[in-house]
């Protein structure tokens, strides 16, 4: 079974087709520069390892407008800080690894926690079938909603209909739209692959983003 673990390998596949690119966080390579320019751009930011899973390494990044910043690395939430301490304290966790930068969405809830949701496809045969959408409820006073950092599962359609009942059929047929387009653009770009699983996210107004693909879904 192939795996790709490099997030912005994929990302480079994916955001290469006009129909996807619109559901993509904008994105790029950490950098000094490119952080403070994506500070400007958007109300926070999420850093995280270009090669990591289960949401270890993944920071949120807040500017408060005055030349301060506010930084949530899982259950330490450090606020006011000055630039060269961001920096330095970025650099810690990162330990040298690369990291990239996405636009911060700010994600719909069920009862006050951020929900995301994951879409797996498995390859059966010569077809991709999707087994599973599930949705991920974050830890209370987490933003990351993985399950190993204590987020908890719910039905997919069940979270769906508690935040978008009106839509919530159309915004499962988006998510699984996307992952099946993005499953041709991977599979063509890495042959072998057997299984993906896509997290999506959906802001408060209604708009769905896909924030990474794994290519080795639990």
């Amino acid at each position: 079974m192939r795996q790709v673990a490099s997030k912005w390998k994929k990302y480079e596949v994916l955001n290469k087709h006009s129909g996807v690119s619109v559901h993509l966080p904008a994105t790029i390579k950490f950098t000094e520069n490119g952080l403070k320019e994506m500070l400007s751009r958007f109300s926070f930011v999420v850093a995280k390892p270009i090669v990591g899973a289960g949401g270890l390494g993944v920071v949120k990044i807040e500017s408060n407008g005055k030349g301060k910043y506010h930084l949530h690395h899982h259950t330490t939430y450090r606020e006011n800080l000055s630039w060269r301490t961001l920096i330095r304290e970025i650099n810690r966790i990162r330990r040298g690894r690369a990291y990239m930068i996405q636009q911060g969405i700010r994600l719909s809830r069920v009862n006050g926690r951020n929900v995301d949701y994951r879409v797996k496809l498995v390859k059966q045969g010569k077809h991709w079938r999707v087994t599973a959408v599930v949705a991920r409820l974050s830890r209370p006073k987490l933003f990351v909603t993985n399950l190993s950092r204590g987020g908890t599962m719910m039905k997919g359609g069940l979270a769906l209909r508690r935040t978008f009942p009106r839509y919530a059929r159309a915004k499962k047929a988006t998510m699984i739209g996307v992952a099946r387009t993005c499953t041709h653009l991977l599979e063509k770009q890495f042959p072998g692959l057997q299984a993906l699983g896509y997290d999506f996210g959906i802001d408060r107004k209604g708009d769905v983003w896909l924030f990474e693909v794994n290519t080795r879904p639990q």
